[in-house]
């Protein structure tokens, strides 16, 4: 009986309909992109400082201008590396006071400048910036700052939850339905984040987006990888994760062109709507039916395409099947990810290289975006640079294998973070020239790692280990925007340093792992503990599991 990987090979592993389907489900992986990273422009913080009314009346009566306003009245504001001065205190002054003159209102005071009393700031804050933020609205700035953290740090709360039950929904109602589902709710979550009255409810429904937004992007990957033949798997992958990285490119537009966070929510939300429109025109993955014995449904997309593909269907498509894996009796548990000493360094390595990974890929963007002058062109001129990551991973992968270009990735981007502590401030071109080497040591890290771990892995424990290594993913997420915005509190280079060390030592732990090119999937845990750096022949083709839709949602 064949198999659905056998009539692919007759009615085309990569043909048209394949391409559309890819082409269009690849629009899934662009809109998760400002889902994950749009705190960059939604809570970007500008510079700040206290407002009084009685220093914008007497600035109105001297006719000062901006500069001659803040030197005069904003404390702090000359000297280096006290920006907590001049955004979040304020002279206790009474700036109504008929003595104060128009040049140098202060030293008329009884006191010397640097000895008055500071209060922090008692009527809002003036932000220096054209349109609107988070920060700016809700004043999310000085002793509030950390709910900009804690923002962000729901997207991945909610990855990490919506993981834990999305999977188990595609496979129990299936990836279309569950494409759809998740879709809707991530519409209308994003909607209601960008009309949210208030903080608390605005951070409630981006919980709620976070927990399904992964789980529209598990279900495309899922079905793309499933609509192709086994030789084009790995293709696929890779250039769906390429999508991510245009709709990044492409929120650096978006974001520029409307500066008020509520207008770009509503316009990065509003077009997801329009992935409902797949229940027309996105079939069911035949390989799932099979698995639900809907063998009919199945025979029937099948034919279709083979139609679309414009090749005759075999002439016992009637007879498809799915091929009987005699490891699906076995019932694993996340004890046998721990079982053998093999198993046991696999996992705790991975686990390592996930959370190190996700905590520099994120963390490097929301520093740039931090310290960044026009934090549009760098975040722009960073996205680019994960394209090449691309191409560099589909060359080296099958002619240099994993490991080593996952350990030169992890060390090049650690050395990048270093290196960027000793560049001056005044030559920020090298600062990002240097942030985009890292950029792409790291997603190259990113891509890797997402074949690796699923290659070390014996078959029935396959799917168990990546979800349970790549949660470390979403964990280190959910820690990333405290490690930055805190840490820059204290000194503006400190997130570097830990972010290269993170890096350098996974780049000398990844060299713990088995070279896994050439190397023929193991099926039990015995074939796990023989996995040899040296290859051993194997088919051509590679075989990627459906559950390495974890890795980047990340």
């Amino acid at each position: 009986m064949p198999t659905v990987d056998d009539v692919l090979e007759q009615v085309g592993e990569f043909g048209w309909f394949q391409k559309t389907i890819f082409l269009s489900l690849s629009l899934v992986s662009i809109a998760l992109a400002p889902i994950y990273l749009g705190i960059v422009f939604l809570g970007f913080t500008p510079d700040h400082w206290c407002w009084n009314p009685g220093v914008a009346e007497l600035s109105q009566r001297c006719g000062w201008s901006l500069a001659e306003e803040l030197n005069y009245t904003v404390p702090g504001l000359a000297a280096e590396n006290k920006a907590f001065l001049h955004q979040c205190m304020q002279y206790e002054v009474d700036w109504n006071q008929s003595t104060l003159s128009c040049i140098d209102p202060l030293s008329s005071l009884p006191y010397n400048r640097s000895r008055l009393p500071l209060v922090p700031c008692q009527h809002g804050w003036v932000y220096d910036i054209p349109g609107s933020s988070i920060v700016t609205e809700f004043n999310l700035v000085c002793a509030d700052a950390w709910k900009v953290d804690l923002f962000q740090s729901c997207v991945n709360l909610g990855f990490f939850l919506g993981s834990l039950g999305i999977g188990y929904i595609a496979d129990r109602f299936g990836r279309k339905l569950c494409l759809l589902g998740t879709a809707l709710v991530t519409a209308v979550s994003g909607v209601l984040t960008a009309v949210a009255p208030d903080y608390i409810s605005m951070v409630l429904f981006r919980l709620v987006q976070g927990m399904v937004s992964k789980g529209v992007w598990m279900s495309g990957y899922t079905l793309i990888t499933e609509f192709v033949g086994s030789g084009y798997r790995r293709m696929v992958s890779i250039l769906y994760q390429v999508a991510f990285t245009v709709g990044l490119v492409g929120l650096a537009g978006v974001a520029y062109a409307i500066p008020h966070w509520r207008w770009l929510q509503l316009a990065v939300s509003l077009p997801t709507f329009l992935f409902l429109l797949y229940y027309w025109c996105v079939p069911e993955s035949p390989r799932w039916l099979l698995s639900q014995r809907r063998n009919t449904q199945a025979v029937k997309i099948m034919d279709y395409i083979a139609q679309k593909n414009g090749k005759l269907p075999p002439a016992d498509l009637k007879m498809l099947s799915v091929e009987e894996d005699v490891t699906e009796k076995l019932s694993p548990s996340f004890v046998d990810l721990f079982r053998s000493p093999a198993l046991r360094k696999y996992s705790l390595v991975l686990m390592y290289l996930w959370f190190s990974c996700a905590v520099l890929y994120q963390g490097l963007i929301l520093h740039v975006g931090a310290t960044g002058e026009n934090h549009y062109l760098d975040f722009f001129y960073s996205s680019l640079v994960e394209f090449p990551a691309a191409f560099i991973m589909l060359v080296t992968i099958d002619r240099v294998g994993r490991i080593y270009p996952l350990a030169v990735s992890s060390l090049v981007a650690g050395a990048a973070c270093l290196i960027m502590i000793f560049i001056p401030h005044d030559l920020r071109w090298l600062q990002i020239l240097v942030a985009c080497v890292g950029r792409m040591g790291t997603t190259i890290m990113l891509q890797m790692i997402c074949l690796v771990n699923t290659e070390l892995y014996p078959t029935f424990i396959r799917g168990l280990g990546m979800m349970m290594c790549s949660s470390l993913c979403d964990l280190g997420g959910i820690i990333t925007p405290f490690i930055v915005y805190r840490l820059m509190e204290v000194w503006q280079a400190l997130p570097l340093i830990l972010f290269g060390v993170l890096s350098l030592t996974a780049g000398g732990m990844t060299l713990l792992l088995p070279e896994t090119k050439g190397v023929s999937l193991p099926e039990t845990i015995e074939d796990a503990e023989n996995l040899q750096r040296k290859a051993k022949p194997k088919e051509n083709t590679i075989y990627l599991q459906a559950q390495t839709s974890e890795c980047e949602g990340t």
